[in-house]
């Protein structure tokens, strides 16, 4: 499934409430809000692994693509275009018989692969507590059935 991404910059301000602290999902409520956008982008999981690949190395297209089971071709060449126009990958074309095309990320990307490591990390910890959850979510949803 692919995204759209606008065009326009378009830009959401912050919803202040009643005790003056902004909204937090305000920027949920509206299509044309960049914040959305990007959130839509980098938590796709596509993205996700390949900023991950990309991790201080260069990768060609052939070598992603062999990384990420299950991704298609046209799904890969879509994701990294779309990260290539926000900003977070770099395409180098080598004039070369047959062509070659190499991919890293920018100084953008590598600040966002920080980020994403620290979601990883959080996820390894805490596993064996989200297993424990779903097991006992699981046993209670049964038992209401039953």
């Amino acid at each position: 499934m692919e995204t759209a991404t606008w065009k326009s910059a378009s830009h959401c301000t912050a919803t202040y409430g009643d005790g003056g602290d902004p909204d937090p999902f305000q920027w949920d409520t509206r299509e044309d809000c960049e914040v959305r956008q990007i959130l839509d982008r980098v938590a796709d999981k596509w993205s996700l692994l390949v900023i991950a690949l990309l991790d201080r190395r260069v990768l060609r297209f052939t070598e992603l693509k062999r990384a990420i089971d299950g991704v298609s071709q046209r799904m890969l060449t879509v994701t990294l275009r779309q990260l290539e126009r926000d900003g977070l990958v770099k395409r180098t074309v080598h004039p070369v018989v047959p062509p070659r095309v190499d991919y890293e990320l920018t100084p953008l990307g590598a600040t966002l692969h920080t980020t994403i490591r620290s979601l990883v990390t959080w996820t390894e910890q805490h596993q064996n507590e989200i297993a424990a959850a779903r097991e006992e979510y699981d046993t209670r949803e049964t038992a209401t059935v039953s």
